[in-house]
């Protein structure tokens, strides 16, 4: 069986969003198809509170799921619909933008750390314009697995099977059929998920080191993978891992701001909406 090997690394870039909150955009942009079904990662993560304080007032989003994973900290959502929840360490927000949603997300603390992730999940063009949701999904009800070789999994879509160990995740999504497992690895242990074959493969090392085919992955660094065969992932000294991966959906990629959608006609569709105040109708 041939191994999964890496085909590009990178670092992200320092960048800010929402009212001016600081964060690294880890891809995203015009690279957007070489990660289908994946659009954009954001890290966050400061002790700073000038860097997260203003939060992310009220903003659109059309045509596609964004998932927002807390490791540290407090943040507020509400949207149009009416939906409200606290997102707090280890709890996760997933929410189908589809057609439209105006929401916000602002943090519920003055001091102390926030850290985390905010990932872009694409939709296929016939659940663009789809209905929106949201569900919200407290640390509780986010399922975590430790193999016997002390390898923890934080499952939060998808599948997780190693060494005899099936565990399904918080959230199951069909098409992309995403996977999104936050991996802690100990030091000196060795893991081999299960894949599909086809599928997109992203990690990201947020903590330590990991060795994958040969070649070292260190902190702050992402990698995309090949597409078919096995994965094994070595750390000698222990390492945090945020897995992804999905099947591409291999559609055009339209994108301006806040909207991903197949074509250029449907954006100017999508930002006339949003002036008229008829996005989420």
């Amino acid at each position: 069986m041939p191994m999964r090997e890496i085909l590009e690394i990178s670092t992200g870039r320092a960048t800010s969003d929402g009212a001016g909150v600081s964060l690294t955009r880890l891809f995203g942009g015009d690279v957007a198809e070489r990660f289908d079904p994946f659009l954009m990662l954001d890290e966050f993560g400061s002790d700073n509170p000038d860097e997260y304080i203003a939060g992310f007032p009220p903003h659109p989003h059309r045509g596609f799921e964004t998932v927002t994973y807390m490791i540290e900290g407090r943040m507020r959502h509400e949207d149009h619909l009416g939906n409200v929840g606290l997102l707090e360490n280890g709890g996760v927000q997933w929410m189908t933008a589809a057609r439209g949603v105006i929401h916000s997300g602002m943090p519920q603390q003055e001091q102390g750390v926030m850290r985390g992730f905010q990932l872009w999940l694409n939709l296929p063009a016939k659940s663009k314009m789809g209905n929106p949701g949201y569900r919200d999904f407290a640390p509780a009800e986010v399922p975590r697995v430790t193999l016997p070789s002390g390898v923890e999994a934080v499952v939060i879509a998808g599948r997780f099977q190693a060494d005899g160990v099936d565990q399904p995740g918080a959230v199951q999504r069909p098409d992309t059929e995403p996977q999104l497992i936050d991996l802690h690895l100990p030091a000196g242990s060795q893991l081999n998920p299960q894949l599909l074959d086809g599928h997109r493969l992203i990690l990201y090392v947020y903590e330590g080191e990991i060795e994958i085919a040969g070649k070292r992955l260190g902190k702050n660094q992402l990698a995309r993978l090949s597409d078919q065969g096995e994965l094994q992932l070595n750390s000698g000294t222990g390492a945090r891992v945020l897995l992804l991966a999905g099947q591409p959906i291999g559609e055009p990629i339209a994108q301006y701001g806040p909207f991903v959608m197949n074509s250029r006609e449907e954006i100017e569709q999508a930002l006339r909406d949003f002036r008229d105040g008829v996005l989420t109708e």
